[in-house]
């Protein structure tokens, strides 16, 4: 069974085996990238934030709209992994890795703009010393960085098995390192047991951490009295649109993996059809809210309120809203409606489009509240630097790069959940579906109870 698993899943170890030219092109383009974005930082630090478009009363531009845009994709990974194991969802096998990737490499450009907006990263240090409980910039600092430490622990605890693969078949530079991480993993019923308990426990942890998250994010908006910012129903509304984007970006990155390392046995059609669906749910429910939340601003007219909605209907910022509710909305809803369109090319473009949106959609939040202030200021106005679009630019960059070295050191699949999946999915499976239905089920052949804690014999391939 293993020698015909070992085979199977060849091209799984592939990424980490064979480098070609195109691979070492996009990373010197990323490289490239990301050193400009550094020389625009290094201006920004010998200069000040007057190098930037932030000025008075708009001190939150790009910068801000940047970090929630990150924040909010990283959704993608750890509540959507985390749900459908919890869910049993067979499918999930392949998706897991790399949508958990997601979660823990953009974590780091989403507080690396707070960073930036700063000017002096050594005020960061503020927010221990002067540490205030009262304050929502301290809960989010605090959340963040335990969502931080609980996804990267769920990422790696998940891995340590395709990690002792990987120590027994890598002999280069790497061995090492994956000697050190595996932590001496053997494959036995015992380790197989507290990894099983580990994982449950973990994706039990990481969902309201998750959600709390972007919860957080949308408080230090919420808890102002900036009008169209003080709401109550900024909470979920921010939770729904990360797990939008969030779900946009993991399908943008199956479908170029897919396509640049032959899964197509792996990521299927039918994972697509799947997460076409789940992204459906939340087009329409991103349009509950939205339309929730400009419909009792206008029913309201509120003076300074109403300022702000028309700059964004029909003002200044209205190309900004609009294109915001063609590519959240519009593209989105049309494409996956559509079981003829809700194929892979279709849903390529729905992502793109979702992607897009929901950063259009974190900014025409942030900036126009600022341009129209409720103090009595001079309206003010707002246009980013090149320093602010270049690091924007050097930061997906940045994770791009990050993605793609993550690539080439472990398995973008989880190889033991796939083999785990030939073993046990399927008699897993027919056992609850016999539970689910009256009688036999019309299953005539009784179905094989496996332990859901063994991973199988694929484990003797271990040292």
């Amino acid at each position: 069974m293993e020698n015909r698993d070992s085979e199977q899943d060849a091209i799984l170890f592939e990424p980490l085996l064979k480098t070609g030219p195109g691979y070492w092109l996009l990373i010197f383009v990323l490289v490239s990238t990301v050193l400009w974005g550094g020389y625009a930082y290094m201006t920004q630090f010998r200069l000040g934030l007057g190098v930037t478009g932030l000025n008075r009363p708009v001190f939150w531009g790009f910068y801000i709209t940047n970090f929630v845009f990150f924040v909010g994709i990283s959704h993608a990974g750890t509540l959507i992994s985390a749900i459908l194991r919890l869910c049993q969802a067979e499918w999930r096998r392949p998706i897991t890795r790399m949508a958990e990737a997601i979660t823990v490499l953009v974590l780091f450009f989403g507080a690396g703009n707070i960073l930036l907006d700063l000017g002096r990263p050594d005020r960061v240090l503020y927010m221990f010393r002067y540490a205030h409980l009262t304050s929502p910039l301290m809960w989010d600092c605090i959340s963040i960085t335990i969502y931080l430490c609980g996804s990267t622990t769920y990422l790696y605890v998940a891995m340590i098995p395709d990690i002792a693969l990987l120590r027994d078949r890598i002999t280069d530079w790497r061995q090492p390192i994956y000697q050190v991480l595996a932590l001496g993993w053997n494959g036995s019923h015992e380790q197989e047991r507290r990894l099983q308990t580990a994982i449950a426990i973990l994706a039990i942890a990481v969902i309201p951490i998750a959600v709390s998250v972007h919860t957080v994010v949308s408080w230090v908006f919420a808890m102002t009295i900036q009008p169209m910012w003080h709401s109550s129903i900024f909470g979920p509304y921010f939770v729904v649109g990360a797990i939008y984007s969030g779900i946009a970006a993991l399908m943008l990155a199956m479908i170029l993996l897919r396509k640049i390392y032959h899964l197509e046995d792996y990521l299927k059609e039918i994972h697509f059809e799947y997460l076409g669906q789940l992204m459906l749910a939340m087009c329409l429910l991103w349009f509950y809210f939205t339309f929730a939340e400009y419909l009792t601003a206008f029913y309201g007219h509120e003076p300074v309120e109403m300022s702000i909605f028309w700059a964004k209907v029909t003002g200044h910022y209205a190309p900004y809203f609009w294109t915001m509710v063609v590519t959240d909305l519009v593209i989105p809803l049309a494409i996956l409606c559509n079981r003829k369109t809700r194929k892979i090319p279709g849903i390529a473009v729905a992502s793109v489009s979702v992607c897009i949106g929901m950063w259009l959609e974190r900014f025409t939040i942030v900036v126009p509240t600022l341009v129209n202030p409720r103090l009595p200021w001079a309206r003010g106005s707002y246009a980013p630097s090149w320093v602010e679009i270049s690091l924007f630019a050097a930061f997906i960059a940045g994770f791009i790069l990050l993605y793609a070295i993550f690539v080439k050191l472990f398995p973008i699949i989880s190889i033991w959940e796939i083999r785990e999946g030939r073993e046990q999915g399927v008699a897993e499976v027919t056992e609850r579906l016999r539970g689910y239905l009256p009688g036999d089920g019309g299953l005539d052949q009784p179905a094989k109870a496996v332990p859901l804690t063994g991973f199988g014999p694929w484990t003797r391939e271990i040292k």
